[in-house]
């Protein structure tokens, strides 16, 4: 997928790849979907995001990752106009659709399993796909401006994909009610369904959003990708199987150096200093 959209790495200031903008600072890459004014989810879109996670994942330059928009609209999911398109293919763009869906869940399972941590900053909507993707992020700051939705139901198209991302955030409840209604939520409603962590003025958003990542960054990041990796991991089990899959990579993470040195200067009462090993 790589070959499909040029890939710079962002060694300092902003560096374009295709829809996307790329800019690394302190650890923190920022990708920003610049692609106005739905910044939907087309093949191009998708195809630039997976590239971009893809380089950061061995990239040791980068800690956190900040997935962000420019426009008014954080994503308005799928481009309907890019599949609808297609329908006049010999198979009524069956092959083109399948390929669209398969690119998706690649990169919203890229985002759940990638070894940084991945925080979405929204401001605006955020419809189907455009949802699945704030809902895939570990953690999600909104402004109070922003707005959510699952609305396939009300074009005959309902949103079984955003579904899988949002149902692992909310209640099934809430989940089926915004997926049988189509209706948008508001921003302090997100956060009480717990699709969102904070919601703040729009002023605020990269300074808020931008305190979490660096207060993740200052963390060892052998052990954000251990715990992450466990988190969504114990997620999918029974509890006891989930304690004793824990318990071993508990184990694991104490043989860690980042471990023994942060737990030394812990009892020492001074700074850790993290290798990631």
């Amino acid at each position: 997928m790589a070959d499909v959209v040029s890939i710079k790495r962002a060694v300092s200031g902003e560096v374009e790849a295709g829809p996307i903008v790329r800019s690394l600072e302190n650890g923190v890459l920022r990708i920003t979907m610049a692609n106005p004014p739905a910044n939907a989810l087309s093949l191009a879109m998708m195809e630039a995001l997976q590239a971009a996670f893809d380089a950061a994942r061995d990239d040791k330059a980068v800690r956190v990752i900040i997935l962000a928009a420019s426009g008014k609209v954080f994503c308005a999911g799928h481009d309907l106009k890019e599949l609808t398109g297609r329908r006049g293919d010999e198979d009524r763009g069956r092959a083109f659709f399948e390929v669209t869906m398969q690119r998706c869940s690649e990169l919203m399972q890229t985002i759940v399993r990638h070894p940084k941590p991945v925080i979405a900053a929204v401001d605006g909507l955020a419809t189907a796909a455009g949802l699945q993707l704030v809902a895939s992020c570990d953690l999600a700051v909104c402004t109070d401006q922003s707005g959510f939705c699952t609305p396939g139901v009300n074009i005959g198209l309902f949103c079984s994909t955003p579904m899988v991302a949002l149902s692992r955030n909310v209640s099934r409840k809430q989940a089926m009610e915004m997926l049988l209604t189509g209706e948008t939520i508001d921003a302090s409603t997100a956060r009480e369904f717990g699709l969102v962590n904070r919601v703040v003025p729009r002023e605020y958003l990269n300074q808020i959003v931008g305190k979490y990542a660096q207060t993740i960054a200052s963390k060892s990041p052998l052990t954000l990708k251990i715990g992450k990796e466990a988190f969504y991991q114990q997620a999918e089990m029974n509890l006891a199987d989930a304690y004793e899959h824990t318990a071993r990579v508990m184990v694991e993470n104490m043989m860690a150096k980042d471990a023994e040195e942060g737990i030394g200067a812990f009892i020492e009462k001074r700074a850790p200093e993290w290798t990631g090993e």
